[in-house]
């Protein structure tokens, strides 16, 4: 059974990079940043968003373990975020490691997060998806989240496209999952 526990220090420093990593590669993938500045953008945006680590106000961090051995096989990552007069649980991200894929971790991380959401007195939980993602759209589809809106965008040059991107940072509400 998978299972939540608050992100351990030792654990932060790798789930930090991979988090820079994977953010910089979807918003490339997503053709919103240019490869050559994306780490660097990626960095910039992660260290804003937790600028204390994990004693970040508002911010909670969790690792996912399995439930046979008690493994950390990914991560889950979300923060206080007022809409309006309501407070929503706002994924930032979700991270199966690649070999524990396709088991039910996400899924179950997710469902784990809703109940802490619940519990902490949150109203809703929300989350950015990139478009390129359809699998974690349709599993994000298949826990009842709906789409709230879609950013588009048509590119005009690739070098047009990218400077534009880069002063326009996400788009979306500060930064998300997927």
């Amino acid at each position: 059974m998978t299972a939540l526990i608050p992100m351990r220090q030792a654990e932060f420093a790798s789930f930090f990079e991979m988090v820079v990593n994977s953010y910089a590669a979807d918003n490339v993938a997503a053709g919103r940043w240019p490869a050559d500045e994306a780490l660097s953008l990626s960095r910039a945006e992660t260290e804003r968003l937790l600028p204390q680590g994990l004693a970040t106000p508002d911010n909670y961090l969790y690792e996912v373990l399995d439930g046979a051995g008690g493994n950390t096989v990914g991560h889950i990552w979300f923060a206080a975020m007022a809409r309006g007069s309501m407070k929503v649980a706002f994924v930032y991200q979700v991270q199966v490691k690649p070999e524990f894929r396709r088991q039910g971790h996400a899924r179950a991380a997710l469902k784990a997060t809703e109940s802490i959401a619940i519990a902490k007195g949150f109203s809703g939980i929300a989350l950015h998806v990139f478009g390129h993602n359809e699998g974690a759209q349709s599993l994000y589809a298949s826990l009842g989240y709906r789409v709230a809106g879609v950013n588009m965008f048509k590119p005009f040059s690739k070098m047009a496209s990218n400077r534009s991107l880069n002063r326009t940072a996400h788009g979306v509400p500060p930064r998300a999952a997927g």
